[in-house]
């Protein structure tokens, strides 16, 4: 018995060992994306903007929002894990149409972008790019939400606890690194980028919309609730869904997500349709 549980340790702490040296390359494949720099010259408007940062350039891009007045709020998206800025202008378009500016930051190291991806350099990617979008005379600096899914859920919640934005919405996104590894058997302290996103809400008092697929394979509904409960003013929207599915209707998740800007005081109204 004192062999066979010498080896069950042997093995554990060997498992346990091999996640610390590689879960970034697990958390972070970015080698299994593909850049598209074509897409950017389709997209009316799109502006081209790199972040001078610590450990080299992020690239990062602006969709104008369509609107008369001066000023008009501005979405700060994050992306999931194994994506890239360029999967998603078409996807926001209606947004800025509806007189939302969204702004596309990448992660260090993925596409075209310098540096390497980790809680680190991603909060500082973040807060440049939050600090470089609040200055522009087109933008209202009272009306930055701050949009993550997956794992730009984290990106995002870090942001939150260094600059302070006008909402804040959750898609698919899991309450930290942490309580996902648990269930693979490894323990907290062998997390090197934690993204405690449970934390944050427990202090966040603006507004808050999580969504979340209620078949997720990936991360479990059951965060998405406890994300919800854990901020004073968290809403939670259950599409039937999985992770990379969400949403399953554009039209409703636009609709959904116009009324939650209004409800919160970022949106006047106007030109949504």
């Amino acid at each position: 018995m004192l062999k066979i549980l010498t080896w069950v340790l042997i093995f554990y702490f060997s498992y346990c060992g091999f996640l610390f040296a590689f879960q970034r390359q697990i958390l972070f494949p970015r080698h299994h994306t593909i850049p598209m720099p074509q897409v950017a010259e389709k997209i009316p408007g799109l502006e081209k903007i790199w972040l001078e940062l610590s450990f080299g350039k992020v690239e990062s891009w602006f969709l104008p929002p369509v609107c008369a007045e001066t000023k008009c709020p501005v979405l700060i998206f994050a992306h999931g894990n194994a994506e890239l800025i360029e999967h998603w202008p078409e996807f926001f378009l209606p947004l800025t149409r509806s007189g939302i500016g969204v702004y596309l930051v990448e992660y260090p190291g993925y596409g075209r972008s310098q540096g390497l991806p980790s809680q680190k350099t991603i909060l500082e990617t973040f807060m440049a790019a939050y600090d470089h979008i609040i200055d522009r005379p087109d933008v209202d600096s009272n009306g930055v939400v701050f949009f993550g899914r997956s794992i730009g859920g984290g990106a995002v919640c870090a942001l939150a606890e260094k600059r302070k934005p006008a909402a804040i919405i959750l898609m698919s996104t899991f309450t930290s690194v942490s309580r996902m590894a648990r269930k693979f058997g490894v323990p907290g302290i062998f997390i090197r980028d934690p993204f405690d996103n449970l934390r944050t809400m427990e202090s966040f008092d603006g507004p808050l919309l999580v969504i979340h697929g209620k078949h997720d394979e990936i991360i479990p509904y059951s965060h998405g609730i406890k994300l919800s409960k854990a901020a004073s003013r968290g809403k939670l929207i259950t599409y039937e869904c999985g992770h990379n599915d969400c949403p399953p209707d554009r039209d409703v998740f636009y609709e959904d997500f116009i009324t939650f800007l209004i409800k919160s005081g970022v949106h006047n109204g106007k030109n949504f349709k």
